[in-house]
């Protein structure tokens, strides 16, 4: 298993996003635990890239999978078409959502706006152990150069401490939906070659800014970073593109076997 820096314990990727799809649920969605269980696997699945983008979705599968009725299985790929992560066409199978580069561009704008008032919180907010605690993270972004995973993890951690000390509890819910639409991608981004050396300035450089207390800088930082992430990612979703479009049209979902105790 990779290690955690966030917890100090050994855990999966995949129980991570799981992790992070429950928090994003809990804030947003009140639904029952085996729905929220069936949504989280799943999600984590896409996140993972275990399910690429235009892959249908089985309900059928996933009920016998977690020994339940199509019902609460129907209601998990309802939340995660809610959160951009699955499309249900009306009478087809579910399938992974496929985003176009217009897509997120439009995301990673509204990611940025969000980011920047964030910061901007964080920044005036800031005091001498919230700031230590954000110095950790950095180092352990520096320590995790050259594994891709350890690296976005302590990423993702960086990110969440910023919010926290911005205090901002509204805009953070909003970031969390945003970041669901977008972790996948940020995931793959960055393994290329040179983003990690690249990610670490610019996460750096938005460490001093709030440890300076300078709001408009890290603004401006923010802007310029997500723009930087954001061409990072295209490659990735035109390729994703090619991919998606050779998947062939959704089947209806089929019904359980004859045998199957599930409903139907």
């Amino acid at each position: 298993m990779n290690k955690d820096p966030c917890v100090g314990q050994d855990r999966s990727s995949h129980e991570k996003f799981q992790a992070v799809i429950r928090r994003v649920i809990s804030d947003r969605h009140d639904r029952p635990s085996l729905v929220a269980d069936i949504a989280c696997s799943v999600g984590a699945d896409i996140l993972q890239g275990i399910r690429p983008p235009g892959a249908d979705i089985n309900s059928v599968e996933l009920a016998r999978t977690f020994r339940t009725s199509r019902t609460p299985t129907r209601e998990g790929l309802l939340l995660l078409e809610k959160e951009g992560l699955v499309e249900i066409p009306p009478r087809r199978r579910p399938r992974v959502a496929a985003s176009t580069a217009s897509d997120i561009a439009e995301l990673y704008e509204v990611r940025a706006t969000i980011m920047m008032v964030i910061v901007a919180d964080a920044a005036r907010k800031a005091d001498a152990e919230s700031v230590a605690r954000l110095q950790t993270t950095v180092a352990t972004l520096r320590a995790s150069l050259g594994d891709a995973e350890a690296y976005f993890w302590a990423g993702v951690e960086f990110h969440e401490r910023i919010a926290e000390i911005s205090g901002n509890r509204t805009m953070q819910r909003f970031l969390n939906s945003l970041m669901l639409r977008t972790l996948r991608l940020r995931r793959l981004s960055i393994a290329q070659p040179g983003r990690m050396a690249r990610s670490l300035e610019d996460h750096t450089r938005l460490f001093r800014a709030i440890d300076e207390r300078d709001a408009e800088l890290a603004k401006a930082l923010v802007r310029s970073n997500l723009g930087g992430a954001f061409r990072a990612v295209e490659p990735l979703l035109r390729e994703e593109a090619e991919r998606a479009a050779s998947h062939a049209d959704p089947l209806p979902d089929s019904a359980p076997s004859p045998d199957s105790d599930l409903e139907p």
